[in-house]
C-alpha cells in the first residue's frame, strides 16, 4: 500500500502527478525484487517544513529535497534483495501481512527549484527523487564513494528502463 499525504499548498497536485509517482515506486519495487506487500508513505511538503524535519531528526537547519525514513535496520553494506535472499526479515517488520518499507518525505518546492536548475521537467525531478528514496528505504546508501557508485547505478538503470531521461 502507498499512501500519499499532501501537507502542502504550493503546488496543486493532478492525479497524473500521484499516479506517475506511485507507478515509480511500483517500479523500483518489482525491479529491486519486493515480492511481499508493503508499506510506502509519501509525504509532499515545502521547504520550510522540510527544513523542520530536517533540522529535527539529522541536526541540519536547511531545506533538503527528499527525506528517507527505512523501517528496516538493514545489516551493514546489504539491501532488500541480499537480506530477503537470506531471510533475515522478522515479523517485527511487518504491519499485519506488509511489509513497512518506510516513509518518504518530498519538498516540492525543492523539487521545483532543482528541475529549473538543472534544466528538466518537474516530473522527472519528483520521479529521481522518489526512486532515490525507495532505494533508501530498501538498504541503498551513499555514504561512502562506493556505496553512491552503486546507487547512482542503480537510479540511471530504473530511471532509464522508465524511459525518466534527464532531458524529460
Amino acid at each position: 500500500m502507498i499512501l500519499l499525504n499532501n501537507r502542502q499548498n504550493k503546488f496543486n497536485l493532478d492525479k497524473n502527478f500521484s499516479n506517475k509517482l506511485i507507478e515509480v515506486i511500483e517500479f523500483v519495487l518489482a525491479e529491486e525484487k519486493v515480492k511481499e506487500a508493503c508499506q510506502i508513505s509519501l509525504v509532499f511538503v515545502d521547504n520550510e517544513e522540510i527544513k523542520t524535519i530536517n533540522k529535527e531528526c539529522r541536526n541540519i537547519d536547511k531545506a533538503t529535497d527528499v527525506l528517507s525514513f527505512p523501517m528496516i535496520d538493514y545489516p551493514q553494506g546489504k539491501v532488500y534483495k541480499e537480506v530477503y535472499l537470506n531471510h533475515i526479515f522478522n515479523e517485527t517488520y511487518f504491519d499485519e501481512n506488509e511489509l513497512v518499507l518506510g516513509d518518504i518525505v518530498l519538498s516540492l518546492e525543492r523539487a521545483k527549484e532543482q528541475s529549473e536548475e538543472y534544466n528538466h521537467s518537474f516530473i522527472r525531478e519528483s520521479c529521481y527523487l522518489v526512486t532515490h528514496s525507495v532505494l533508501h528505504l530498501l538498504g541503498y546508501d551513499h555514504m561512502k564513494e562506493e556505496e553512491k557508485l552503486i546507487m547512482r547505478k542503480r537510479e540511471e538503470e530504473i530511471l532509464t528502463r522508465l524511459n525518466i531521461t534527464r532531458n524529460n
